[in-house]
């Protein structure tokens, strides 16, 4: 990364004009009016994101494939995995709750690794890949669905409670999906979405 120069932002909270003539690498920039944070130069290697966003999309897959837990009461073993929780409460007639706990733990997230990956591919490449500004513009509204971390939360809660009446095991999908949220913060920390619009429009106008 190098520093960002003459560049003008609107603050997405209240609608103000910024002129930013100079950003250091690894500095944020903020909105003078509301104090919300308007831009984000990160700093590191350029391929740093790309790896760790493909390191969240392996792990995010495994997550989704071995049980995350292995309940076991006497003789009885239930394993499960996190689309195998929201289909036990859709079965259990909690039919919103399953598509929410599948919406924000599974399909957003799923989503906001996947096109992030893709759009970190184009800027690699140099290319403007096919779609890449219509999941660039969708991207900040999943992200808002994507629960991961609250769930995640709640599931060490729920395994506090039942550790008193059945033996609890972690299974290789649930240190998967710790890395997994440990990877894609990691890969967050270093991209910035209005970064991208400026690359994929000089990416843009340069094979023109």
């Amino acid at each position: 990364m190098t520093t960002l120069r003459n560049k003008t932002l609107v603050c997405r909270n209240c609608d103000a004009l910024t002129a930013l003539e100079r950003l250091p690498e690894g500095c944020v920039a903020y909105c003078p009016c509301c104090r919300s944070k308007l831009l984000t130069n990160p700093a590191g290697p350029p391929h740093a994101p790309l790896a760790l966003m493909t390191g969240a999309l392996i792990l995010f897959l495994l997550a989704n494939t071995y049980p995350l837990l292995v309940l076991k009461i006497g003789d009885n073993a239930q394993a499960t995995t996190l689309t195998g929780t929201a289909v036990a409460l859709w079965r259990g007639g909690m039919q919103p709750l399953a598509m929410l706990v599948w919406l924000s733990t599974v399909l957003a997230p799923g989503f906001v690794i996947s096109a992030s990956l893709y759009l970190l591919s184009a800027l690699r490449l140099r290319r403007v890949l096919p779609g890449s500004r219509l999941l660039l513009k969708n991207i900040h509204g999943a992200e808002i669905w994507g629960m991961i971390d609250v769930f995640l939360l709640g599931m060490l809660v729920a395994l506090v409670k039942l550790s008193d009446s059945a033996d609890l095991l972690f299974g290789a999908g649930f240190f998967a999906f710790i890395f997994a949220i440990l990877f894609f913060t990691a890969a967050s920390t270093r991209i910035d979405t209005h970064h991208w619009w400026d690359e994929l429009d000089r990416i843009a106008g340069a094979r023109r």
